[in-house]
């Protein structure tokens, strides 16, 4: 089992593999009383579901939420709330064939040097991107108190290949916005692209490789003052919970790399007092968070995946039995870029966080 402290408040437990009978976890430390709005949560969760697109992976699930625990008429008690769901959709004998070749770029040999040779690294096992489905469920509730706050999280893809969409610094409107990111297969603000990334994936799917991408994130609402100098910041509970989503491989706030290049004079953020006799500032390059406190700017952050390691197309390996060079060809259902279904995962993870700062 797989645990975790948010920060001051907020405990997480997952457990459970890819290709075993159930994935599940426990959340302790939310708060009581909280209505749970299950039609608004599947909604959540079908955004990160498997075989729910054509360019996604082909593994169907239902990921039907079971509440084992810490709710009642769908209001939570107080006491940990643990949920499980089922794997209905299991194909363990597509990994048969890797039992002692590692797939490149992926946890098989590290896990092996780490557990030994009993591990479950069916589908990636215990460390498989299956167990974000629980992560999301967490985060989905945390989101649904969050709003309760008038504080909206929202994520969208923000690159794929040479597609950009629009960002968020340069939208009026975020709530049109964070509605068409919500409804559309791809996660994306500017629906024009969406031709362009179907053509993106088709080929993919065609010469059987996989593509990394960009999920930029957002939190508008938060006051400023929420946060904790040095060990204990936003960006530094947020970067934690980002890593545990597998893929991932960077994260960013604000101006980030980019801003690392400009001039003192190009990045700050100055002050001003606007119509409502509140301090804001007049650029965000910060990313709403400064040394580790919100400013009461919107919190921005962008989250880099890496290509999906399980490809179709042969690849250089070693049978770690025989101690031989090897090639092989990785079969199963895979997504030819994880970061699509990657968007509510983030969303998810930066909800529990800031959540957890508020309790």
């Amino acid at each position: 089992m797989s645990s975790v402290s948010i920060g001051e408040n907020i405990k997480i437990s997952l457990f459970g593999e890819s290709h075993g009978l159930a994935i599940g976890g426990v959340i302790d430390g939310l708060p009581h009383g909280q209505k749970v709005d299950m039609e608004k949560l599947d909604k959540f969760m079908a955004r990160r579901k498997p075989g729910s697109g054509k360019y996604v992976t082909q593994r169907k699930e239902r990921d039907e939420i079971k509440f084992l625990s810490g709710i009642k008429d769908f209001i939570i008690m107080g006491d940990p709330l643990a949920v499980i769901i089922e794997n209905n959709n299991i194909r363990p004998e597509d990994y048969k064939t890797l039992a002692y070749t590692p797939r490149p770029s992926h946890i098989d040999f590290s896990a092996k040097k780490k557990f030994g040779e009993h591990i479950d690294l069916i589908g990636g096992g215990h460390f498989s991107a299956r167990l974000t489905a629980i992560l999301t469920a967490f985060g989905g509730i945390a989101k649904q108190i969050l709003e309760s706050k008038n504080i909206l999280v929202s994520a969208h893809l923000d690159r794929i290949r040479e597609i950009q969409d629009t960002r968020h610094n340069d939208i009026e409107n975020i709530q049109k916005a964070v509605e068409k990111s919500e409804n559309n297969r791809y996660s994306i603000i500017n629906e024009e692209n969406m031709e362009k990334i179907d053509k993106v994936l088709q080929e993919l799917v065609k010469e059987k490789d996989s593509t990394g991408g960009i999920v930029e994130c957002s939190v508008f609402g938060l006051p400023p003052g929420v946060g904790n100098p040095v060990f204990d910041g936003l960006e530094n509970n947020i970067a934690k919970m980002s890593f545990a989503i597998p893929g991932v491989k960077g994260i960013e706030f604000g101006s980030g790399f980019e801003g690392a290049l400009k001039l003192g004079s190009e990045n700050n953020d100055n002050f001003y007092i606007d119509e409502r006799k509140e301090i804001k500032t007049k650029t965000n390059h910060a990313g709403g968070i400064i040394g580790g406190i919100s400013s009461g700017m919107p919190i921005n952050l962008k989250v880099a995946f890496k290509p999906t390691p399980s490809i179709g197309k042969e690849q250089e390996t070693v049978n770690i039995q025989t101690m031989s060079n090897t090639r092989i060809k990785i079969k199963g259902r895979h997504d030819p870029c994880i970061a699509i279904r990657g968007v509510v995962v983030v969303e998810a993870i930066v909800s529990l966080v800031v959540l957890d700062y508020l309790l």
